[in-house]
């Protein structure tokens, strides 16, 4: 079958990394586990940081990436895929498909059956196929994590990304006061478009918030720090500029500040997630959508830094 799989690593040109090409058919490991036959999928940053060789090793290739996919179980019934699998050899006892188990970019893919979700009637699948990773995490970080149901403002750190841009979409979904920071215009014009109210990074927020979204780091920390009100939740799941942040100690315990660390999510919140934007009519931020005969375009566009919102696979066209 077709795929595409990091065949070696390189830190410094990722895309160089990335082969297209033919594997082997899918092997089911259990009893439990069955094929997908795969619709759509998206990309993450942690299909480059594969690439890069962060959380893989040599011994581990050829690999074939991909976290996210929406297709057909073996009745022929759309199913979304929850792509963390139980894995005892890990020190966290569990992986995200393409770190042990091979990923989602390929015509079919082998998961547990307890790892598919019905997709939701009315849903299109390339919609569908943006939410398992980064919209299951930033429903993880305002739900569970951020209690956003007791806030009434959210601050979101970097819109633009995956994980920031579906919580500004979500938060504002949910009748919050959204503030998001961006150093691109146009990225502030886009996610005004979106609900909330966009800040240049470091901007002196109208209040301070209950709520802040951190997948930044280093670079913004000190104004999530600043920006939150008393007994606020910081959640913090990426650091993509820096994770080693300086912390006003005296500012956490004296305003009473949680700084919550979080990652994914579980099988029973994307459900809650499908449904809600089932539910609410919540589309998810769609930067573009490429067919999967141009794999290696999709992953230039995701390397580009250029992306507003997911870049999605369709494997239909």
């Amino acid at each position: 079958m077709r795929a595409a799989f990091a065949s070696r690593f390189d830190d410094a040109d990722p895309l160089a990394a990335l082969t297209v090409g033919e594997r082997p058919e899918p092997t089911p490991p259990a009893d439990d586990w069955v094929t997908v036959e795969l619709r759509a999928t998206s990309l993450n940053h942690h299909d480059l940081w594969s690439l890069r060789g962060v959380g893989l090793t040599e011994a581990q290739l050829p690999m074939i990436l991909g976290c996210d996919a929406v297709g057909l179980d073996p009745e022929g019934r759309p199913v979304v895929v929850y792509p963390v699998v139980v894995t005892p050899g890990d020190p966290r006892g569990v992986s995200i498909l393409s770190e042990h188990f091979s990923g989602t970019l390929a015509e079919r893919v082998a998961v547990p059956r307890s790892n598919l979700i019905p997709l939701p009637d009315g849903m299109a699948a390339t919609d569908a196929a943006c939410l398992p990773t980064a919209w299951l995490t930033a429903w993880r970080m305002l739900t569970t994590k951020g209690r956003v149901a007791d806030a009434d403002s959210v601050l979101v750190q970097g819109a633009g990304g995956g994980v920031a841009t579906a919580a500004v979409a979500l938060a504002v979904a949910m009748g919050k006061r959204v503030y998001a920071t961006s150093r691109d215009a146009a990225k502030r014009d886009r996610i005004s478009a979106l609900g909330a109210t966009a800040v240049e990074p470091g901007a002196r927020l109208p209040e301070r918030v209950d709520v802040v979204i951190e997948t930044v780091g280093a670079a913004t920390f000190d104004h999530s720090l600043k920006s939150a009100a008393p007994m606020a939740r910081i959640v913090v799941s990426g650091a993509t500029a820096g994770h080693e942040p300086s912390v006003n100690l005296r500012r956490v315990f004296a305003m009473q500040l949680e700084i919550l660390g979080t990652s994914m999510g579980t099988p029973g919140e994307l459900y809650e997630l499908l449904a809600f934007c089932a539910d609410n009519e919540v589309r998810p931020v769609v930067d573009s959508v490429i067919p999967f005969s141009r794999v290696e375009d999709a992953f230039a566009r995701l390397h580009s830094g250029d992306a507003f919102g997911k870049v999605v696979i369709d494997h239909t066209a």
